[in-house]
């Protein structure tokens, strides 16, 4: 009788948030969807510390359970860069979760500084059709920075992670749920981790896709990791090394012959493109390459192509010409909250030519960028207090193995640590992660959540490296 009376007293609680969360949003629609969703937005200072002051509007969108047995537990999924719009990245989230989704919200924020939210985007930046080189860029984030002090949200003081986190949590009242279950991309993590810090009794459980600790500095500290075991990974590849021999050499004398003038046909537009390749831009291009398996098995083909002078396989493969699409940055959000956080301590002198690059980029666009306060907790992780899932890719040059344990042993015996050797930046969409997330968030228990079964992913392999076609027929590998 008992358990009977809870259940029908759970249902009453259910039903009435549901409710009151619908007082809040109102119908809406977005173009990937058929469906009628549920837009809402929560009013925030944009100085936490003048809650009286200058106010900005933090949008949401809710795609809702259908189900009549919902349970209160709903997912919010955060999106990297920093700089990504979550709303815009509401189509692939739904794809991901969509067996969370039957009975659960899924629910997402625009980042302050991001999409709807106090939107800080650099066109200047983001659109342009280049390969832009040092100087140019810092035209354009000037150029940027000037524009966006004249905006009514434009004090870039307050666009920092800790102070985001705080609109989450503003929107998880408005929308009356309990705890929640928070999915984190690259930087979406730090804001996972960040949120549990601040808000540890509001969180149930915990994916971390891609680590980003606190105490990270710059996203270059492993690229040469990742670009050296290209080419160990081609030596070992008897058709590989005989396809692309001696790969680390041919990269080295590369670097060498640095500048150049390059003509290649643009690949979004199809007209001819001319521009500086520098050092700079070709590590560039080299480092956006490293980011997925897919792009990384078309390196060893690009270099060898670069280094006979024709560098379109590595400006098509480096997708630098790129439209920004739906995971496109709002670069003004993403500076404000990288010159704020990796300079709020010392750096480290970089220890390669990767780390410089990144180093002196950041040190010339942050110079004159407003920058926010960085309390000193916010560099601790606290044992976690719920269950937590970290994914970590072996050949990641952003994200590596070695962040996701650092962070999984400060957390303590509340996390679990999954690895997949041969993945990238991002694992979500690998194989059977999905399957596991699905399985860890839905576990009744968190006994049970911490041992979900992971062996499965195992099974994915590195992708072979991409040959050319010769005498008509496909190379196999």
């Amino acid at each position: 009788m008992r358990k009977h009376i809870f259940l029908a007293v759970f249902g009453i609680f259910s039903a009435g948030a549901s409710f009151a969360a619908d007082t809040v949003t109102s119908p809406c629609r977005l173009p990937e969807f058929p469906q009628e969703l549920r837009c809402g937005k929560v009013q925030r200072p944009l100085n936490p510390a003048e809650p009286g002051g200058k106010k900005i509007d933090v949008h949401y969108v809710v795609l809702p359970s259908q189900d009549k047995n919902k349970l209160p537990d709903a997912v919010f999924l955060l999106a990297g860069g920093p700089g990504q719009s979550a709303i815009s990245l509401a189509s692939f989230g739904q794809a991901m979760f969509s067996r969370l989704n039957k009975r659960r919200d899924l629910v997402f924020v625009d980042q302050r500084g991001t999409g709807r939210s106090a939107s800080l985007a650099c066109p200047e930046l983001e659109n342009s059709p280049d390969v832009a080189d040092d100087v140019q860029m810092q035209k354009q984030s000037d150029a940027c920075l000037a524009r966006l002090k004249t905006l009514p949200h434009g004090d870039l003081r307050f666009y920092s992670t800790s102070i985001a986190v705080q609109d989450i949590e503003a929107v998880r009242k408005q929308q009356a749920y309990d705890r929640i279950n928070l999915v984190g991309a690259s930087y979406g993590t730090r804001v996972g981790l960040e949120f549990a810090r601040q808000f540890p009794l509001s969180v149930k459980r915990m994916v971390l896709d891609g680590v980003v600790p606190p105490d990270m500095s710059l996203p270059a500290a492993d690229a040469q990791a990742a670009l050296d075991g290209v080419f160990q990974d081609c030596a070992r590849q008897a058709s590989c090394n005989a396809a692309y021999p001696a790969l680390a050499q041919q990269w080295k004398s590369l670097t060498t012959r640095m500048p150049q003038s390059v003509s290649v046909t643009h690949p979004r537009l199809g007209t001819p493109l001319k521009f500086n390749m520098t050092h700079d831009v070709l590590l560039s291009l080299v480092h956006k390459t490293l980011y997925a398996p897919t792009t990384v098995a078309g390196l060893p083909y690009a270099l060898t192509q670069a280094g006979q002078g024709n560098y379109q396989p590595l400006v098509t493969l480096s997708g630098a010409t790129n439209l920004p699409g739906p995971a496109g940055i709002n670069y003004g959000m993403h500076f404000s909250v990288w010159c704020s956080e990796i300079f709020a301590r010392s750096l480290a002198p970089p220890k390669d030519e990767f780390e410089k690059l990144m180093t002196d980029m950041y040190q010339r666009t942050c110079k004159n960028w407003p920058r926010a306060s960085i309390p000193a907790e916010f560099f601790s992780i606290p044992a976690a207090q719920s269950p937590v899932m970290l994914l970590s890719g072996g050949i990641d040059p952003v994200t590596p193995i070695r962040h996701g344990a650092a962070v999984a042993k400060a957390l303590g015996s509340q996390a679990v640590h999954i690895t997949i050797e041969n993945a990238g930046h991002g694992l979500l969409a690998q194989g059977c992660v999905r399957d596991v997330v699905y399985r860890f968030l839905n576990a009744k228990e968190n006994t049970d959540a911490l041992k979900v079964d992971s062996s499965c992913v195992r099974q994915i392999p590195r992708p072979l490296a991409w040959q050319a076609l010769q005498a008509g027929k496909e190379v196999q590998p």
